[in-house]
């Protein structure tokens, strides 16, 4: 076929590597993209996590302050809420970057805080939770208590109704009989002269006088207790709809159950029957108005209002444990380069149970040997664990927290870098200009 000379090969594939297409490619590929779109959305994650922890703190003070202002004064409910939710931040910080090995009395005082703000948050709390889900049942309550007390009021009234209705029917009945027997004689009052004379003489004509105003009576007894039932139904109606057009309907109910309790008190009063007591309805505004919080809301635990007002506090502890991961502030350049340097100087590193590289802060025995001055180093951990960037596991060791590693290995890429820099022409490059001689014979 020929002589297949190389050196243009060679040229453009020099070419293209001094100008960085193979290195641009192979940095900037599509796992790069990916991993520059995760690390975006990662830090915008933890950044959205601090408004939605402050959002949470407002909506839990809110529902505390709430339930707090109604036992003791407003302002001094404020400053109080104010501080709840204050500790319940701030400790959720704080225990995310205590370890219990490292400091176990500041480790219970710090839970012990933070269990005691949460506490006093979901109890408060409860009480606004509790006044919005059992709202409605509440209502329906109060309603079905006004329908008891007014159906216990018309049974005593059908009860004493009843009564006065035997008692006059008895009545009605002895008079009759008295009407009969005067008419046959064999009245027991009779005298011995009239006795078994059969007819209408006066005797009998007294007795039919009384049957006949007692009859008339009885018959107006019937129709007033007639216009009293007409009464009573008008009233269960009022009282069955009264959910609908609550105001107009509660109206409409208390003026007839005044309405009933007049007649049918001036009913038992005629026969001589002792009245019974009409129920005391609550107004409409009281009917209407919203529930006053206190510990009996206890008595009658709600599961979903303590659910309500424990999710809340959980959820801001959660996120304010997580904003922990998440440095206090940046580290200035002068600031970075003394931490590495120091950093540096450790030499006993492992990766512990919390797949977090973990570090001994201790003098080795070498180092004591030596009488080795270990100030700056310490002084770059002490300052690591003030800003948040390592956290103490015990006396010895410390870790690595999550937003120290992007700084350690930015300035070890610089470092390599620069490493780089200074080394001898690529391998490939060296490969490249081996070319130039190679010569392809078929």
């Amino acid at each position: 076929m020929g002589i297949l000379n190389v050196n243009t090969f060679k040229n453009n594939k020099f070419a293209l590597l001094k100008n960085g297409s193979f290195s641009k490619f192979d940095r900037n590929g599509l796992g790069s993209w990916l991993n520059s779109i995760q690390t975006l959305f990662v830090g915008v994650l933890r950044i959205w996590s601090i408004p939605i922890v402050l959002m949470l703190s407002v909506a839990s003070g809110f529902t505390t302050y709430y339930g707090l202002s109604h036992f003791i004064v407003p302002w001094i409910a404020l400053i109080i809420t104010i501080a709840i939710q204050s500790i319940i931040v701030i400790c959720s910080l704080e225990i995310a970057s205590i370890h219990w090995k490292a400091n176990r009395m500041r480790y219970l005082s710090v839970l012990l805080s933070l269990l005691v703000a949460i506490a006093a948050s979901i109890t408060f709390s409860y009480f606004k939770f509790y006044e919005i889900s059992q709202s409605e049942t509440i209502h329906s309550d109060r309603i079905n208590q006004i329908r008891q007390d007014v159906n216990n009021y018309l049974s005593v009234i059908l009860s004493t109704k009843s009564k006065i209705l035997k008692q006059q029917k008895d009545e009605l009945d002895k008079a009759n009989q008295d009407v009969t027997q005067a008419y046959f004689g064999t009245h027991a009052q009779i005298s011995e002269a009239q006795k078994r004379v059969v007819g209408q003489g006066p005797f009998w004509r007294h007795y039919n006088q009384l049957y006949q105003a007692k009859k008339q009576e009885f018959e107006q007894v019937e129709q007033d207790f007639r216009r009293l039932d007409d009464e009573i139904r008008k009233l269960q109606t009022s009282l069955n709809v009264l959910e609908i057009d609550t105001e107009n309907n509660h109206r409409l109910m208390v003026s007839g159950l005044q309405e009933v309790e007049l007649k049918f008190n001036r009913l038992v009063s005629n026969a001589g029957v002792l009245a019974p007591t009409a129920p005391i309805l609550m107004t409409y505004v009281q009917l209407m108005q919203g529930i006053t919080p206190s510990f009996s809301m206890w008595k009658g635990f709600s599961l979903f209002a303590f659910s309500c007002a424990a999710m809340v506090d959980f959820f801001t502890f959660l996120l304010s444990y997580r904003l922990e991961f998440t440095a206090p502030g940046p580290l200035t350049e002068q600031e970075q380069e003394l931490v590495f340097e120091c950093i540096r100087q450790f030499s006993e590193f492992r990766i512990n149970e919390n797949d977090e590289l973990e570090m001994v802060i201790e003098k080795t025995e070498i180092e004591r040997a030596r009488r080795y001055s270990d100030w700056s180093r310490m002084f770059a951990v002490g300052f690591l664990l003030s800003r948040g960037f390592l956290r103490k596991i015990d006396d010895r060791s410390v870790e690595f927290a999550p937003n120290f590693y992007p700084l350690i290995a930015e300035r070890m890429g610089e470092q390599l870098r620069t490493i780089k820099s200074q080394a001898s022409p690529k391998p490939v490059e060296k490969m490249v200009e081996n070319l130039a001689s190679v010569e392809v014979v078929e």
